[in-house]
């Protein structure tokens, strides 16, 4: 019988990835999210399930031996924290170029620069929007528990080998290091067998297969990059995932992914105490957006809060899905600092109901 287990969210995505059947995981320390790593070397899932962890010499040949490992088909994976994300973005770059399979996980922190340590959700813009060159896209997965962060380890993987592209759990610093009840999935084998694509070697009845991201010919890259972005329409046609919470009389919606989602959701009953009918989206996946659920609420909304723990950027994506049918505002914290739900529920008011606040 499965049973419930407390843990920190950081500890969650490595069970979880070693009950995937990860073949390797390659990563470098930095607070908040030293726990995968550290986690994963005190577990020593080779013993369990013949699984390589290697604490890579920088953040820069982490990506790049994921992206080794993502050549020869194998299901492999890396975490950081906001600057080191940021280093690993010509390897993302590149990876998606070659258009092979793997997870990335971002808990991230305040910035810019070194910053704080303290929680934030200003790397959204570098992984919804492709952070490295060239156009391309990650699968953006952003979790609200611990019990999301566990369960979608194998979501990611799952999306990556279906897409042949790499994934992303989008988190935060909060929940990183937060303690909740988690259950896991059952033990998964490692793959036996792997897919067409994979270097491999020259086996019998095919030539070896060639990796990479460079055509010198312009028009063959040209086609190649419609070809990518077919891929991310195909996505957004299938994948989109979101929650609505309290929104079937909503005149008013709070917009929020991650931790800031978990506070709104006091924020919508606290506004509901009062007489203001108010909502909440909260977006699962960040691409593919959820642009058609807020489209087809617009026209019957007075108002639109995203709200972010960054100085507005997911808010962008909201005002491109209602497209002028409704007025958005934008309410955020920075630095590390973590909005109350009664400071959202005073912003909502002030700024559509009162009017007193441009947001």
């Amino acid at each position: 019988m499965k049973e419930y287990v407390l843990m920190k969210g950081n500890e969650a995505i490595a069970e979880a990835a070693i009950l995937a059947g990860a073949d390797a995981y390659f990563g470098y320390p930095i607070t908040p999210q030293s726990e995968v790593l550290e986690y994963l070397m005190a577990e020593k899932p080779h013993e369990r399930t013949g699984m390589v962890v290697l604490q890579a010499e920088s953040e820069v040949a982490a990506i790049n031996m994921v992206y080794g490992g993502a050549g020869c088909g194998r299901k492999v994976f890396t975490s950081s924290s906001s600057p080191g994300i940021s280093l690993k973005q010509e390897g993302l770059s590149y990876i998606a170029g070659a258009e092979l399979p793997c997870l990335v996980v971002n808990v991230v922190r305040a910035g810019p620069g070194l910053g704080t340590i303290q929680t934030a959700q200003s790397d959204y813009f570098q992984s919804v929007k492709g952070g490295g060159h060239g156009d391309y896209r990650l699968i953006v997965l952003a979790p609200a528990s611990v019990q999301e962060m566990a369960d979608f380890v194998g979501l990611g993987f799952d999306l990556a080998f279906k897409y042949r592209n790499p994934a992303m759990i989008l988190t935060d610093g909060a929940l990183g290091q937060m303690m909740e009840k988690v259950m896991f999935s059952e033990q998964q084998p490692r793959m036996t067998e792997f897919p067409e694509w994979a270097t491999t070697g020259k086996s019998p009845g095919r030539e070896r297969n060639i990796i990479t991201s460079l055509d010198l010919d312009s028009a063959q890259q040209e086609k190649f990059n419609l070809k990518l972005q077919a891929k991310y329409r195909k996505m957004e046609e299938e994948e989109v995932r979101y929650e609505l919470i309290d929104c079937q009389d909503a005149e008013y919606l709070l917009v929020a992914y991650g931790t800031s989602a978990r506070i709104c959701q006091k924020s919508v009953q606290l506004a509901r105490e009062k007489g203001i009918k108010v909502g909440l989206l909260r977006p699962i996946t960040l691409f593919p957006f959820p642009k058609k659920p807020l489209k087809d609420m617009a026209p019957n909304l007075k108002g639109i809060l995203s709200v972010e723990m960054s100085a507005g950027q997911m808010v962008e994506d909201v005002l491109l899905a209602v497209n002028g049918r409704v007025r958005v505002e934008h309410f955020g914290r920075m630095g590390g600092m973590i909005p109350s739900p009664d400071e959202i529920t005073g912003a909502l008011e002030n700024i559509f109901i009162k009017g007193t606040d441009h947001g």
